[in-house]
């Protein structure tokens, strides 16, 4: 499996009281494809992993599986703090049928390189699945160096990196890992252009949840090199991009999808919804001229 272009990292619906909201995940997947969306990760950070009880992680992972129907790649976020727990879960998913496991690197345990080489390592030989690493030093702790996932790469049940450092540095550093078998994907909204003009295959994105379409558009001016194709989608994508960024994700995310009626703007504590305000304000206007539907909610 080659992994490339507009991937969404879902969010996951909830009620307005707290429960798992299915129907709601079908119609955030929907958007999703019909918007032309190339892969979809359930149960990430965006989709607020460790807020679903076990129970909930496996009917949520499940259902998307049932739903998408194989239309496009299906990605199980399978990361955890302890290696054997990552390697259950990545069993589980693998159970249910997820065609990849998103493995974050291991949050607040601060691994060394050579401890972040053995987990990645024990997850791939032992999870049952293909491997896509992701490093999100921001939430996690802990940065797997560039040099360290270029040793990753050679796995053969290794398959690509998220890289959610958007510098200019990190990009230059990884973009050349990317090669057949191995993706390298940007995890950072904002610099997902720059990345994929610098050889990055594709972007995991948050941003895609609310305008997928635009993001398709993205994607493909990018991995096709038209620059200025690429300069006018991102000024484009730019004001919501920032407007997301008034809140930790997903607060932001679910704000927008329940502008455009696809659920319920709740999260589970810690996490709250996002105040009436500027904010809010700046969030729905940017929203509304990227879509139709936004601008008659």
């Amino acid at each position: 499996m080659q992994l490339s272009g507009s991937i969404c990292a879902l969010a996951t619906p909830f009620t307005a009281d707290g429960a798992l909201d299915l129907e709601a995940c079908a119609r955030l997947i929907d958007y999703q494809l019909a918007g032309g969306t190339q892969a979809l990760v359930v149960a990430g950070s965006t989709g607020e992993a460790h807020m679903l009880t076990e129970s909930e992680w496996g009917r949520l992972l499940a259902f998307a599986l049932e739903h998408v129907r194989g239309r496009v790649p299906v990605l199980a976020g399978t990361g955890a703090a302890a290696t054997a727990a990552s390697v259950q879960q990545t069993r589980r998913a693998q159970a249910l049928g997820a065609d990849a496991a998103l493995v974050v690197t291991p949050y607040y345990v601060r691994p060394t390189q050579q401890g972040l080489l053995r987990h990645f390592t024990e997850v791939a030989e032992h999870g049952g699945l293909p491997v896509v690493m992701y490093n999100v030093p921001s939430r996690s702790g802990c940065d797997l160096l560039p040099e360290t996932a270029a040793r990753l790469a050679g796995h053969a049940n290794i398959i690509g990196l998220k890289e959610a450092r958007g510098d200019a540095a990190r990009i230059a550093a990884v973009a050349p890992l990317a090669q057949p078998g191995f993706a390298v994907l940007s995890g950072d909204d904002a610099s997902a252009h720059d990345a994929m003009l610098a050889g990055m295959q594709g972007v995991i994105s948050v941003v895609n949840n609310l305008v997928p379409a635009a993001m398709r558009a993205l994607c493909d001016a990018a991995l096709r090199a038209d620059r200025a194709a690429v300069e006018q989608h991102a000024a484009g994508l730019a004001p919501l991009i920032r407007a997301l960024e008034c809140a930790p994700n997903p607060i932001a995310v679910k704000a927008g999808l329940a502008a455009l009626g696809i659920c319920h703007a709740g999260l589970r504590l810690p996490l709250i919804e996002l105040e009436p305000g500027a904010a809010r304000v700046r969030l729905v206007h940017s929203l509304a001229a990227l879509t139709p539907v936004a601008s008659a909610a």
